[in-house]
């Protein structure tokens, strides 16, 4: 029994002769005959008695007829979602971003991405850069979004340690990450970091502020041996100015509240800004500015190597790319594309040799 015969016995049952059921499927009546025929053998069961023209249903053809019609709902519905899966309008899809972007930015372009698609199912989680990297080592997630790895991540070919982090940033030297096959996909984003200060303070003066204008002001900061914090103490060194630093935090969230009540300035990643907005509406009472000297920032996209993404995983990385350039596009950030695993389906933006 196979779905042709099938499909032909439905016709036939639901129709007012063979000549009826051939022109609903667009066969010929000798090849609805023959369907019939093979399915009475195949099952060794008359499932007709015929009467001149006529065929008449045994009691056996209408049990057949319902159980057929479950079969080919069940297999009409198997169609359309993968006709939805190949689309990208359906699917399951397995998310993390770390703590900054997870408040607002990520979660708020995903929500918007999917409004739409009924048939996905997510998971969207919130973990540092240090646990996103692993869960895409470990093949775990479709993609993550977090600071850019130094290099291969533990557990690659080339044996790299451990980024450390809390919101963003990684720590230690660590080999190239071209030095070995890696167990991820890597598109890594640059962008001009912003020094935020409280709205009264006098350095809001400058449109853009010299690194040299910070020359022993209270500063908040992220851990020592952040990446970020390596950065912004070479730009103080190399502009002679020194770094006084009165508050040390794991992520840029908790520096803003220090900033809104004038206890410190920092130098925060540009995502900060644009997260700062939405949940502080015009009542923020941080002014941010770019900085004379910049500083960049290095986000990461991370995807697993060995996991192939679904079309609604890859409709997402790819839109995240996209509206995440655009952000930092929209406050003048300067953002740049360092580093991508492979041609996006979209034009963006990409460094050149000589940067």
């Amino acid at each position: 029994m196979n779905l042709t015969q099938i499909t032909a016995f439905r016709a036939v049952m639901d129709s007012a002769s063979l000549s009826a059921a051939a022109r609903k499927l667009g066969r010929t009546q000798p090849a609805i005959s023959l369907s019939i025929r093979a399915l009475e053998e195949a099952l060794g069961l008359k499932l007709f008695e015929r009467q001149g023209r006529q065929l008449i249903p045994v009691p056996e053809a209408h049990y057949l007829h319902a159980e057929s019609g479950a079969i080919l709902d069940r297999l009409a519905g198997v169609t359309r979602t993968m006709q939805s899966l190949a689309g990208g309008t359906a699917g399951v899809l397995s998310v993390s971003a770390m703590p900054g972007p997870a408040a607002y930015v990520f979660p708020h372009f995903i929500a918007n991405a999917i409004d739409t698609l009924d048939q996905v199912s997510l998971s969207i989680t919130s973990r540092s850069s240090e646990q996103i990297a692993e869960l895409v080592r470990s093949q775990s997630i479709d993609f993550g979004f977090c600071d850019a790895p130094l290099g291969p991540l533990q557990g690659d070919a080339a044996p790299a340690p451990i980024p450390q982090t809390g919101q963003t940033g990684e720590a230690g030297e660590a080999k190239p990450a071209a030095e070995a096959e890696q167990s991820y996909l890597l598109d890594r984003i640059s962008a001009d970091c912003f020094l935020a200060l409280p709205e009264d303070h006098p350095l809001c003066r400058f449109d853009i502020v010299p690194i040299a204008a910070l020359d022993g002001a209270p500063m908040g900061a992220l851990q020592a041996r952040h990446m970020h914090q390596k950065r912004t103490l070479a730009a103080f060194a190399q502009s002679g100015a020194r770094f006084r630093q009165v508050i040390e935090s794991q992520t840029f969230l908790p520096l803003l509240q220090f900033i809104r009540t004038g206890k410190c300035l920092a130098v925060v990643d540009p995502l900060s800004v644009i997260n700062d907005r939405p949940q502080t509406g015009h009542d923020s009472r941080v002014v941010f500015r770019p900085l004379a000297q910049p500083i960049r920032y290095d986000y990461a996209i991370l995807s697993p190597r060995y996991r192939p993404l679904s079309q609604v995983a890859q409709k997402l990385r790819s839109g995240w790319m996209t509206h995440l350039y655009d952000l930092l596009a929209s406050i003048e950030a300067a953002p740049r594309w360092e580093e991508q695993s492979s041609p996006p389906p979209i034009s963006l933006p990409v460094s050149g040799s000589d940067d």
